[in-house]
């Protein structure tokens, strides 16, 4: 009778280059699972302070550089000129009939949609920042909980929101806010199933409210996993490099 197939033991270990090629990269890896936090917030932070950097350039006369901000987020924002706030201006939001006296752009007319989109401010209303009013509460939030994250009495102890809770606090503000108005309005509220809302425009405040929960409930949900996950990693790794007498 045949003898059984013996257990395959552990593979040829890499040497040379290929060696310091995988050390090399668990060391990167390792770093980025020791600082993940830092390097997200800092992440959010160049993402939330871009947009407010547009407008700081069109008040310095350099028009160019912040067209390129406005264009990077002109894909991921709708950055209608009602729905944003202002720096340099004589308001900080200006509301549908508000932005239509001082744009001169209409924005109940579809045809002028883009123009709303386009348009970045003037000498009297000030310059537009590059994402609206929802974007920029739920990244700032983002980033604030981030930050308070950071304090060791806060992200030691903070486990991760209930589902429940998350979709109750994080989701259900934001989705009755912005789906009520979005279906209440043109083209949407000539369908039959929507034509009974009433029609009805968020404020800034709503906007800034509803995306702030939102915001938070990310962090407050995500970054505990995210904690566990990279001190998972780190311990593997630390692990893997003392068994092998590597300096970490």
């Amino acid at each position: 009778m045949a003898d059984a197939p013996r257990p395959a033991g552990p593979g040829p270990r890499a040497t040379g280059r290929t060696r310091d090629f995988v050390i090399t990269a668990d060391r990167a890896i390792l770093g980025m699972a020791r600082n993940w936090l830092l390097y997200l917030n800092l992440f959010v932070f160049v993402y939330v302070g871009l947009p407010f950097l547009a407008p700081v350039l069109m008040q310095a006369n350099l028009p160019g550089p912040a067209r390129a901000i406005y264009s990077i987020y002109g894909g991921l924002c709708h950055q209608l000129g009602y729905r944003s706030w202002f720096l340099f201006g004589e308001q900080v939001a200006y509301p549908r009939d508000v932005f239509q006296q001082f744009s001169g752009i209409d924005p109940n007319d579809p045809q002028q949609f883009n123009a709303a989109r386009s348009f970045t401010g003037n000498e009297r209303m000030g310059y537009k920042v590059a994402y609206c009013e929802r974007d920029t509460a739920i990244y700032g939030a983002i980033l604030l909980g981030g930050m308070l994250f950071a304090l060791p009495f806060v992200g030691r102890r903070l486990k991760p929101l209930n589902w429940l809770a998350y979709a109750l606090v994080g989701v259900g503000p934001i989705a009755l806010d912005g789906f009520s108005q979005l279906f209440s309005q043109f083209p949407y509220n000539t369908i039959a199933i929507f034509a009974w809302l009433p029609y009805r425009e968020s404020s800034p405040v709503l906007r800034a409210l509803t995306g702030a929960l939102f915001g938070f409930a990310n962090v407050w949900l995500a970054y505990p996993y995210l904690q566990q996950s990279m001190a998972d990693v780190r311990h593997e790794l630390e692990t893997k490099f003392q068994r092998a007498g590597i300096p970490k």
